[in-house]
Protein backbone atom coordinates (compact mmCIF):
# COMPACT_ATOMS: atom_id res chain seq x y z
CA UNK A 1 0.00 0.00 0.00
CA UNK A 2 3.09 2.36 -0.75
CA UNK A 3 1.94 5.69 -1.94
CA UNK A 4 -0.68 6.36 -0.44
CA UNK A 5 -1.67 8.35 2.78
CA UNK A 6 -4.92 7.79 4.87
CA UNK A 7 -5.98 10.57 7.29
CA UNK A 8 -6.82 9.06 10.41
CA UNK A 9 -8.33 11.98 12.30
CA UNK A 10 -10.25 13.30 9.19
CA UNK A 11 -9.22 16.23 7.60
CA UNK A 12 -5.58 17.70 7.83
CA UNK A 13 -5.01 20.16 10.50
CA UNK A 14 -3.90 23.00 8.80
CA UNK A 15 -0.89 23.69 10.89
CA UNK A 16 1.48 25.23 7.73
CA UNK A 17 -1.23 28.12 7.34
CA UNK A 18 -1.79 28.69 10.61
CA UNK A 19 2.40 29.24 10.97
CA UNK A 20 2.24 31.38 7.88
CA UNK A 21 -0.84 33.54 9.29
CA UNK A 22 1.45 33.88 12.48
CA UNK A 23 4.71 34.63 10.61
CA UNK A 24 2.06 37.43 8.76
CA UNK A 25 0.86 38.99 11.36
CA UNK A 26 4.09 39.14 13.50
CA UNK A 27 5.50 40.96 10.31
CA UNK A 28 3.19 43.67 9.79
CA UNK A 29 2.78 44.39 13.78
CA UNK A 30 6.26 43.84 14.86
CA UNK A 31 8.52 44.86 11.71
CA UNK A 32 9.96 47.64 13.80
CA UNK A 33 11.22 45.98 16.13
CA UNK A 34 13.13 43.03 13.68
CA UNK A 35 15.10 46.31 12.03
CA UNK A 36 15.78 47.58 15.52
CA UNK A 37 17.71 44.68 16.53
CA UNK A 38 18.53 44.24 12.87
CA UNK A 39 20.71 46.97 13.76
CA UNK A 40 21.80 46.36 16.68
CA UNK A 41 23.21 42.90 15.88
CA UNK A 42 24.78 44.52 12.77
CA UNK A 43 26.38 46.98 14.36
CA UNK A 44 27.85 44.37 16.87
CA UNK A 45 28.74 42.30 14.00
CA UNK A 46 30.55 44.76 12.04
CA UNK A 47 32.37 46.37 15.58
CA UNK A 48 34.25 42.84 16.03
CA UNK A 49 35.09 42.40 12.31
CA UNK A 50 36.70 45.76 12.72
CA UNK A 51 38.80 44.95 15.22
CA UNK A 52 39.72 41.48 14.70
CA UNK A 53 40.69 43.00 10.74
CA UNK A 54 42.25 45.64 11.78
CA UNK A 55 44.89 43.27 13.80
CA UNK A 56 47.90 42.35 12.03
CA UNK A 57 47.31 38.36 12.06
CA UNK A 58 50.24 37.81 13.96
CA UNK A 59 49.12 40.39 16.61
CA UNK A 60 45.78 38.56 16.72
CA UNK A 61 47.31 35.08 16.98
CA UNK A 62 49.93 36.51 19.58
CA UNK A 63 46.56 38.08 21.81
CA UNK A 64 44.26 34.86 21.14
CA UNK A 65 47.53 32.59 22.05
CA UNK A 66 47.87 34.88 25.77
CA UNK A 67 44.11 34.21 26.00
CA UNK A 68 44.28 30.31 25.48
CA UNK A 69 47.61 30.34 27.90
CA UNK A 70 45.88 31.76 30.86
CA UNK A 71 42.46 29.81 30.44
CA UNK A 72 43.74 26.80 28.84
CA UNK A 73 47.93 26.33 30.03
CA UNK A 74 50.32 26.03 27.47
CA UNK A 75 49.23 23.04 25.31
CA UNK A 76 46.34 24.92 24.24
CA UNK A 77 48.49 27.86 23.67
CA UNK A 78 50.31 26.08 21.54
CA UNK A 79 48.21 24.21 19.70
CA UNK A 80 46.19 27.75 19.17
CA UNK A 81 49.67 29.17 17.89
CA UNK A 82 50.21 25.97 15.39
CA UNK A 83 46.11 26.09 14.12
CA UNK A 84 46.02 29.97 13.58
CA UNK A 85 49.01 30.03 11.44
CA UNK A 86 47.84 27.02 9.48
CA UNK A 87 44.99 28.80 8.75
CA UNK A 88 46.29 32.12 7.74
CA UNK A 89 48.90 30.31 5.53
CA UNK A 90 45.95 28.21 3.68
CA UNK A 91 44.43 31.90 3.28
CA UNK A 92 41.04 31.24 5.42
CA UNK A 93 41.98 34.02 7.58
CA UNK A 94 39.44 36.73 7.11
CA UNK A 95 36.40 34.27 6.68
CA UNK A 96 37.81 33.00 10.00
CA UNK A 97 37.90 36.54 11.57
CA UNK A 98 33.96 36.89 10.06
CA UNK A 99 32.99 33.26 11.61
CA UNK A 100 35.05 34.04 14.85
CA UNK A 101 32.63 37.45 15.51
CA UNK A 102 29.65 35.57 14.21
CA UNK A 103 30.14 32.89 17.38
CA UNK A 104 31.19 35.44 19.61
CA UNK A 105 27.79 37.64 18.86
CA UNK A 106 25.68 34.79 19.15
CA UNK A 107 27.19 33.41 22.10
CA UNK A 108 27.02 36.79 23.84
CA UNK A 109 23.20 36.94 22.76
CA UNK A 110 22.33 33.21 24.10
CA UNK A 111 24.06 34.14 26.97
CA UNK A 112 22.41 37.27 27.50
CA UNK A 113 19.13 35.86 27.29
CA UNK A 114 20.03 31.74 28.79
CA UNK A 115 21.23 33.44 32.25
CA UNK A 116 18.86 35.42 33.40
CA UNK A 117 15.34 32.52 31.91
CA UNK A 118 17.54 30.16 33.85
CA UNK A 119 17.99 31.89 37.15
CA UNK A 120 13.73 32.39 36.54
CA UNK A 121 13.21 29.14 35.97
CA UNK A 122 15.62 27.76 39.05
CA UNK A 123 13.05 30.48 40.96
CA UNK A 124 9.86 29.73 39.77
CA UNK A 125 8.89 26.06 39.49
CA UNK A 126 5.95 27.31 37.64
CA UNK A 127 7.66 28.92 34.99
CA UNK A 128 10.12 26.23 34.44
CA UNK A 129 7.25 23.53 33.74
CA UNK A 130 6.13 26.34 31.15
CA UNK A 131 10.01 26.27 29.62
CA UNK A 132 10.87 22.78 29.62
CA UNK A 133 8.49 21.46 26.53
CA UNK A 134 9.83 25.02 24.79
CA UNK A 135 13.94 24.12 25.38
CA UNK A 136 12.97 20.95 24.02
CA UNK A 137 11.36 21.99 21.01
CA UNK A 138 14.13 24.14 20.34
CA UNK A 139 16.97 21.76 20.53
CA UNK A 140 14.86 18.85 18.70
CA UNK A 141 13.96 20.81 16.20
CA UNK A 142 15.88 20.38 12.87
CA UNK A 143 18.41 23.48 12.62
CA UNK A 144 17.16 24.03 8.80
CA UNK A 145 13.71 25.00 10.13
CA UNK A 146 15.28 27.99 11.93
CA UNK A 147 16.79 29.69 8.89
CA UNK A 148 13.10 30.01 7.15
CA UNK A 149 11.47 32.78 9.83
CA UNK A 150 14.80 34.38 10.21
CA UNK A 151 14.73 34.86 6.89
CA UNK A 152 11.72 35.96 6.80
CA UNK A 153 11.55 38.74 9.37
CA UNK A 154 15.82 39.94 9.22
CA UNK A 155 16.06 39.14 5.50
CA UNK A 156 19.13 37.62 4.34
CA UNK A 157 22.72 37.92 5.37
CA UNK A 158 24.66 37.09 8.81
CA UNK A 159 21.33 38.27 11.25
CA UNK A 160 19.41 35.53 10.64
CA UNK A 161 22.41 33.45 10.89
CA UNK A 162 22.92 35.12 14.19
CA UNK A 163 19.24 34.59 15.03
CA UNK A 164 19.45 31.20 14.22
CA UNK A 165 22.17 29.77 15.98
CA UNK A 166 21.20 31.73 18.92
CA UNK A 167 17.98 30.09 18.60
CA UNK A 168 19.47 26.89 18.41
CA UNK A 169 22.54 27.31 20.77
CA UNK A 170 20.49 28.93 23.85
CA UNK A 171 18.83 25.52 25.51
CA UNK A 172 22.20 24.48 27.04
CA UNK A 173 22.77 27.98 28.89
CA UNK A 174 19.25 28.11 30.14
CA UNK A 175 19.17 24.18 31.60
CA UNK A 176 22.43 24.34 33.33
CA UNK A 177 21.68 27.92 34.74
CA UNK A 178 18.88 26.08 36.08
CA UNK A 179 20.67 23.17 37.30
CA UNK A 180 23.17 24.54 38.95
CA UNK A 181 21.19 26.49 40.99
CA UNK A 182 18.92 23.89 41.81
CA UNK A 183 22.38 21.69 42.85
CA UNK A 184 23.53 24.25 45.41
CA UNK A 185 23.15 22.34 48.59
CA UNK A 186 20.07 23.07 50.43
CA UNK A 187 21.27 23.20 54.21
CA UNK A 188 23.69 26.64 52.64
CA UNK A 189 20.74 28.10 51.54
CA UNK A 190 18.92 27.29 54.90
CA UNK A 191 22.23 28.86 56.18
CA UNK A 192 21.83 31.86 54.10
CA UNK A 193 18.20 32.10 55.21
CA UNK A 194 19.06 31.72 59.14
CA UNK A 195 21.49 34.91 58.93
CA UNK A 196 18.39 37.14 56.86
CA UNK A 197 19.73 36.92 53.33
CA UNK A 198 17.87 38.73 51.07
CA UNK A 199 16.80 36.67 47.99
CA UNK A 200 19.32 39.13 45.55
CA UNK A 201 22.09 38.38 48.48
CA UNK A 202 21.59 34.71 48.37
CA UNK A 203 21.70 34.64 44.66
CA UNK A 204 24.54 36.78 43.68
CA UNK A 205 26.79 35.89 46.66
CA UNK A 206 25.81 31.67 47.55
CA UNK A 207 24.00 30.67 44.51
CA UNK A 208 25.30 31.90 41.16
CA UNK A 209 29.10 31.75 42.56
CA UNK A 210 28.83 27.99 43.34
CA UNK A 211 27.07 27.42 40.22
CA UNK A 212 29.78 29.20 37.99
CA UNK A 213 31.39 25.61 36.62
CA UNK A 214 27.75 24.12 35.79
CA UNK A 215 26.83 27.55 33.89
CA UNK A 216 30.59 27.26 32.33
CA UNK A 217 29.24 24.05 30.79
CA UNK A 218 26.13 25.19 29.21
CA UNK A 219 27.98 28.16 27.75
CA UNK A 220 30.47 25.90 25.93
CA UNK A 221 27.99 23.76 24.89
CA UNK A 222 26.07 26.89 23.67
CA UNK A 223 29.88 27.98 21.77
CA UNK A 224 29.78 24.70 20.05
CA UNK A 225 26.45 24.64 18.71
CA UNK A 226 26.90 28.64 17.62
CA UNK A 227 30.04 27.34 15.87
CA UNK A 228 27.89 24.28 14.36
CA UNK A 229 25.63 26.59 12.50
CA UNK A 230 28.13 28.76 10.80
CA UNK A 231 27.69 26.62 7.69
CA UNK A 232 24.00 26.39 7.81
CA UNK A 233 23.95 30.04 8.02
CA UNK A 234 26.07 30.15 5.18
CA UNK A 235 22.88 28.99 3.20
CA UNK A 236 21.30 32.51 3.69
CA UNK A 237 23.96 34.87 3.02
CA UNK A 238 25.93 34.74 6.16
CA UNK A 239 30.01 35.24 5.49
CA UNK A 240 32.84 33.42 7.17
CA UNK A 241 34.22 30.05 6.58
CA UNK A 242 30.88 28.24 6.25
CA UNK A 243 30.78 30.12 3.39
CA UNK A 244 33.95 28.22 1.67
CA UNK A 245 32.68 25.38 2.90
CA UNK A 246 28.76 25.48 1.48
CA UNK A 247 30.70 26.20 -1.59
CA UNK A 248 32.91 23.41 -1.93
CA UNK A 249 29.82 21.17 -1.28
CA UNK A 250 28.39 22.64 -3.92
CA UNK A 251 31.02 22.84 -6.83
CA UNK A 252 32.71 19.12 -5.53
CA UNK A 253 35.63 20.58 -4.66
CA UNK A 254 36.81 18.08 -1.45
CA UNK A 255 40.46 19.52 -0.99
CA UNK A 256 39.07 23.02 -0.42
CA UNK A 257 35.72 21.50 1.28
CA UNK A 258 38.88 19.62 3.77
CA UNK A 259 40.70 23.03 4.12
CA UNK A 260 37.84 24.61 5.40
CA UNK A 261 36.40 22.42 7.47
CA UNK A 262 40.22 22.06 9.05
CA UNK A 263 39.62 25.81 9.98
CA UNK A 264 36.10 25.46 11.62
CA UNK A 265 37.93 22.31 13.60
CA UNK A 266 40.94 24.50 14.61
CA UNK A 267 38.53 27.23 15.67
CA UNK A 268 36.39 24.93 17.78
CA UNK A 269 39.21 22.95 19.24
CA UNK A 270 40.43 26.54 20.47
CA UNK A 271 37.50 27.81 21.95
CA UNK A 272 36.90 24.38 23.34
CA UNK A 273 40.03 23.54 25.62
CA UNK A 274 39.73 27.12 26.26
CA UNK A 275 36.30 27.01 28.10
CA UNK A 276 36.68 23.48 29.24
CA UNK A 277 39.90 24.63 31.37
CA UNK A 278 37.82 27.70 32.94
CA UNK A 279 34.51 25.03 33.70
CA UNK A 280 38.37 22.76 35.63
CA UNK A 281 39.53 25.40 37.40
CA UNK A 282 36.51 26.45 38.75
CA UNK A 283 35.74 22.99 39.99
CA UNK A 284 39.05 23.12 42.16
CA UNK A 285 38.00 26.09 43.67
Amino acid sequence: MLGHSYAIIGSKIPLSDWVDSAEDWLNDHLGFIFERITSIISAIIEGLEWSFDSLHPLVMVLIIALLAFRFGGWKVSLFSIIGLLLIENLGYWDNTMQTLALVVTSALCSIVIGIPVGILSAKKASFYKVMQPILDFMQTMPAFVYLLPAVTFFGLGVVPGVIASVIFAVPPTIRLTYLGIQQVPKDLVEAADAFGSTSSQKLFKLQLPLAVPTIMAGINQTIMLSLSMVVIASMIGAQGIGSDVYRAVTQAKTGVGFESGLAVVILAIVLDRMTQNVIKSNNKK
